[in-house]
Parts: C-alpha cells; sequence; structure tokens
C-alpha cells in the first residue's frame, strides 16, 4: 500500500466541515454516488440556459485510469478512484483546476470474466474528514480525506463468504449515521452489513437465506417455494437507500434477489419482496426511488420491468401500487411475446421530478429510450427513440444518447449518452424537450458514470478520460 502527498497539499481542505450550499446559496457539493441527496438532482442555480455550439469551456481535462467510478467532490477537493496498471488507485485533485493532491493505491487482480474494463465500479464516498472506497474485488478502504492516509480497511471477499460476482463488486456503499452500510452479498447471511464508520468494526451482519428460504417468487423462478443453495450471488450493482418511512428509519437493498428492508440499528429485517430476472446472466443494478412511503424498483433483463410498492403503516409489509409487464413473463417463449416497458432500467437512475420520472431505458443500445412516466401510475407520458447498434466499438461516439444519464440541476435535465453527447432538456412531462446537445470531443463509449455536478463545474468520464466544464452563466 502506498500513499503520497503533492506539494500542493496546502492547498486542500482545511476548513473541516464545509457547508455543502455556499454562501450565495448557488454552489453545491457532490460528494457522493448520486449526489448531494443520493437521487440525481443538485441545488445549484445560475447555470447556462443552453449550450454554445461547440459545448460550454472546458476549464481542464485529462487521461486517467479504466473504471466505471464516478468522480465526487467535497468543497474544493475532488477524489476519483481509478485502476492504473495493476494498481486501484484513490486519488485527489483540485476540483477547479485538476492539479494532483494526494494519491493512495494497491495491487488489483481483477479481471472482468465478461471482458469489460477492470477498473472499480464504485464511486467514493466523502464525510466529514473521510474518504471511503470499495473495489472491484471488494477491498473496503477508509482514508483521512486531506491527506489519503489509510484509516482503515476490509477485505470483504476474505471476511465474509462471498461468491464472485459477475462484473466486480459494484455497490456503493452508504453513511447511515455512524454507520457505514455495504452490500458485501456473503453467504449464507451476510448479504448487508453495517460497519462502524471510525473503525471499520462490523456491528450487524443479515439478509440471505434467513429471508429468502421459501419466498413465493411469484413464478419469477421455476422453484416456489425457493429454496436456497448456499451458492447464491445475493448482493447486485445498486447502491443501498435509507429513507423514513411511516415515522421508521430503512435501509432499502435491491440484492440479486430483490428488495429487502432492514433496521439500521440492528440488521432486522423488516420486509422482503423478490425481484430477479429468470436469466441466471442478470443483474438488477437501479437504486430504489422512495417518495413518501411509496418504493419502486426496475431492471432491465428479460422483461422484468418495474414496480411500485407501498410500505404499510407497520413498516413490516408491502403492497403493490402496479407493475410492468402486468404479467410476469416466466418462459423465453413469453418473455419474446412481452413487448418493451416504459421503465426497464439497466444502469442508470431516472430522476423523480413533479410526479414523473425522466429515465433512459433499455437493456442494450438496440432498445435504448428516453421516457417520461408517471410515478404513481406507471403511465408513459413521452418516449424519444435512442436506439444506437449493439455494442459499439470502444471510444465510439455516436449520435443518439443510447442508454445515458441524467441529473436535474437548475430547473434542467443533463443528460450523457453513452457515447458521449450531452444534452440540455427542459423538464417537461408533457412533451421531449430537447434545449441544445453537443459531442464531447474528448469522450466516447462507453460512458456509463453519470454527470457530476459541483459549484457550477460539470464533471464526465469515459473509461479513460476526466473532462471539466464551467456550465456557470
Amino acid at each position: 500500500m502506498r500513499t503520497f502527498l503533492s506539494a500542493a497539499f496546502c492547498l486542500a481542505l482545511l476548513t473541516g466541515n464545509q457547508p455543502a450550499i455556499g454562501a450565495d446559496g448557488a454552489g453545491e457539493d457532490w460528494p457522493q454516488f448520486l449526489g448531494p441527496r443520493g437521487n440525481n438532482v443538485s441545488a445549484e442555480t445560475g447555470l447556462l440556459d443552453q449550450w454554445p455550439t461547440n459545448g460550454p469551456p472546458v476549464t481542464w481535462e485529462k487521461n486517467i485510469g479504466s473504471g466505471y467510478s464516478a468522480p465526487s467532490i467535497r468543497g474544493e477537493l475532488l477524489v476519483l478512484h481509478h485502476r492504473v496498471a495493476n494498481e486501484e488507485v484513490v486519488e485527489a485533485f483540485i476540483a477547479a483546476s485538476g492539479k494532483p493532491l494526494w494519491r493512495h493505491a494497491y495491487p488489483s487482480r481483477f479481471v472482468d470474466p465478461f471482458g469489460y474494463n477492470n477498473g472499480p465500479r464504485c464511486t467514493p464516498l466523502l464525510a466529514g474528514s473521510r474518504c471511503y472506497t470499495f473495489g472491484a474485488e471488494g477491498k473496503l478502504a477508509c482514508l483521512d480525506l486531506k491527506t489519503g492516509k489509510l484509516l482503515w480497511e476490509r477485505d470483504t471477499a476474505k471476511d465474509w463468504n462471498v461468491p464472485d460476482a459477475f462484473f466486480g463488486v459494484g455497490s456503493t456503499p452508504i453513511l447511515e449515521g455512524d454507520r457505514l452500510i455495504v452490500m458485501v452479498g456473503g453467504q449464507p447471511n451476510s448479504g448487508v452489513v453495517a460497519l462502524d464508520a471510525a473503525t471499520g468494526k462490523t456491528i450487524w451482519e443479515n439478509v440471505g437465506k434467513t429471508n429468502w428460504q421459501g419466498v413465493i417468487t411469484g413464478g419469477w423462478r421455476r422453484e416456489e417455494p425457493y429454496q436456497w443453495t448456499g451458492i447464491e450471488k445475493s448482493t447486485s450493482y445498486a447502491s443501498p437507500v435509507a429513507a423514513t418511512i411511516h415515522g421508521r428509519r430503512h435501509i432499502l437493498c435491491v440484492m440479486r434477489q430483490g428488495l429487502v428492508s432492514v433496521n439500521p440499528t440492528n440488521g432486522e429485517v423488516n420486509f422482503s419482496h423478490w425481484f430477479q430476472s429468470l436469466a441466471n446472466d442478470s443483474v438488477n443494478a437501479m437504486g430504489p426511488i422512495v417518495q413518501n412511503d411509496l418504493v419502486l424498483i426496475s431492471a432491465a433483463y428479460y422483461r422484468i420491468g418495474a414496480e411500485l410498492l407501498r410500505v404499510q403503516p407497520d413498516g413490516k409489509s408491502i403492497e403493490q401500487v402496479w407493475r410492468q409487464p402486468a404479467q410476469i413473463p416466466n418462459s423465453l417463449p413469453a418473455i419474446r411475446a412481452t413487448p418493451p416497458q416504459p421503465l426497464e432500467i439497466h444502469w442508470n437512475t431516472p430522476v423523480l421530478y413533479d410526479g414523473f420520472l425522466y429515465a433512459f431505458s433499455g437493456r442494450d443500445e438496440p432498445d435504448a429510450q428516453f421516457n417520461c412516466v408517471e410515478f404513481k401510475t406507471g403511465k408513459l407520458a413521452w418516449s424519444r427513440d435512442e436506439r444506437w447498434q449493439k455494442h459499439p466499438p470502444q471510444g465510439s461516439q455516436f449520435p443518439t444518447y443510447g442508454r445515458g444519464s441524467a441529473i436535474l440541476a437548475d430547473g434542467k435535465l443533463i443528460a450523457l449518452g453513452e457515447g458521449g453527447k450531452l444534452g440540455l432538456f427542459k423538464v417537461n412531462s408533457k412533451k421531449a424537450e430537447e434545449i441544445s446537445s453537443f459531442q464531447v470531443p474528448q469522450l466516447g463509449y462507453p460512458c456509463w458514470a453519470a454527470p457530476v455536478l459541483s459549484h457550477k463545474k460539470l464533471y464526465l468520464r469515459s473509461e479513460n478520460r476526466l473532462v471539466c466544464y464551467d456550465v456557470g452563466k
């Protein structure tokens, strides 16, 4: 393990717990996966109303290592987790200039079994004086945010009995008070663990055989009730979500088998809901979207579609509000006969605004759409065709968004397509209104990390390039 400090360290965050909103109310940090509130929404104002023809001014850009991890920003500091040669590297830069500050590296032997890149998939979590990262092989690290010094680490693959994941470890942890909540996928009942955020010591572990054994799957699999085998991959690529529902605190985790709610205090399971594709080579990757007592889940494989659930006042049971498709396809002929659904979310997380979801839907590029869907009913409000050829060559650029990612800021949607097309949309549930768009010259397929916005700077990454734009008026 190696940690390096640059001479520029004195310019780093020396103010401790800097507030997220700047004095003018227009700037905001982006310190974790999906932004300051974990919902792809920023409170930033004073942003450009449309892109110039060739895009906003580039503040800085640099070549980076491989990975699908978005950068995170707290105050003046940007932290990136990437793979360089045979190491995973956690690296800090001055967010406004890209100047390096510190670097922490450790060996990695991870090789993606499906041929995707071998870098980290999880986004750094910056909180207080600490930085938390979760590597592709399951190395969980806590670093001092100012210096990059290693405070503690856990090798989750060794500490828990974790079967190899399909595409490496990809569920970004969250903080709940003084506890770090991590989906590690351990057998038989360590799918989710809570660690002391300061020391890394285990507080509780749960989820697995105890809550899935005997579950009626409703036709999603041929075994009813489900019989736990002990070799299941139980984690997913969705990050946990913490929410207060009916006055009770929940940690909502979309595991590979489905949705689980656990009590953050002791790990007790509140409820479980099966939501897994018939296909073995499938994953769940969209985190749950919560509004009041409603929870939305979605996935893209084999027409699994989407489902809206209502948590009952007891906090221990749920009921279905709607699901798409209405009839669960439980065979390949049934799957082929089922048309594409408005919400088949692969890896991006939709934006929920004023009762409507704005979402890139589709498993692969040839069935990609940008859709607006009414949250409480599942009705499609509008749809844009964003299809492109299947599995474009690495680095290629194309005129559609494909399966993109969108964030909401200053009353507009900022959308990044997987080929590097950047667009600005009005938030309009009546029709799709693209204000402007351009191809980011430095980026190409695949751009699978969502845009990051902080203090009027927009940060975009592909597999090997990071670009910072000035998007302030």
